[in-house]
């Protein structure tokens, strides 16, 4: 029982973050930009420390260690094909090249997204609630970058502010429902592989998707800036590991 309230509640908090996207409409774009790219440079330490040094650990005493990279790879697999059938990544920052026919795809590839991420981080937290705290915070730590990026596309593609943070939040449901849906089948099957595949994710989002964002700057100052938010997002999730 305590198991479900961890994931119930952390589920629903994944999805309140969705409305963090409206405090860009307290920032004028100029601020927002300088905060935007630090921020991803953080959840993109956070999740390769999550998987590094929390998930993939984990999995290695409770599976066949071949077993459990196996998995991982199948996790990093999958988070590439979904990104390659979608023909979209997410976009941290509105643009000229998000159009408004992504805007669609964003909302879709997110409800993708979160619905996974919400098989995953439950069950990490039917593992060791522990662990899946750890997990659900580099996790968010992911999220916060993501949903102020994309409501900032969503505007930018020809959404109101309003709609925008609503199907924002409504495609973030999806991640309670996966998480729920493990709980549920988690009593007629061993979701111990889930922890692994998280780590694929969490690796494949991290160095894939996010570190490419924060790698585009071409003067020195902007570079040690994000080179160190991505560091103290590693260190971050390595101190948790006594947590």
């Amino acid at each position: 029982m305590t198991e479900f309230v961890w994931i119930l509640g952390c589920g629903l908090l994944m999805s309140v973050i969705a409305m963090v996207g409206s405090v860009t409409l307290l920032l004028r774009p100029g601020a927002f930009q300088r905060i935007l790219l630090p921020l991803v440079a953080v959840a993109a330490g956070s999740l390769v420390g999550g998987a590094l040094f929390h998930m993939i650990p984990a999995a290695l005493r409770v599976l066949v260690p071949i077993d459990a990279l196996l998995w991982v790879a199948l996790g990093f697999v999958l988070f590439f094909g979904l990104e390659q059938f979608l023909h979209m990544h997410h976009c941290h920052r509105a643009s000229a090249d998000c159009r408004q026919p992504l805007t669609y795809l964003i909302l879709i590839g997110d409800g993708l997204h979160n619905f996974l991420g919400g098989l995953s981080i439950a069950g990490v937290f039917l593992m060791d609630i522990r662990l899946g705290i750890a997990a659900w915070l580099a996790a968010a730590a992911h999220e916060v970058p993501q949903e102020l990026g994309d409501f900032g596309v969503l505007v930018h593609g020809g959404w109101d502010k309003k709609s925008a943070l609503l199907f924002n939040f409504l495609s973030a449901l999806t991640f309670p429902a996966g998480a729920l849906l493990t709980y549920a089948v988690s009593f007629h099957l061993d979701v111990r592989f889930l922890v692994p595949l998280a780590a694929g994710n969490f690796l494949y989002i991290g160095a894939s998707d996010l570190v490419p964002e924060v790698n585009k700057a071409h003067s020195l100052p902007a570079n040690l800036l994000h080179f160190g938010a991505f560091v103290t997002g590693m260190a971050l999730l390595y101190a948790l590991r006594s947590v």
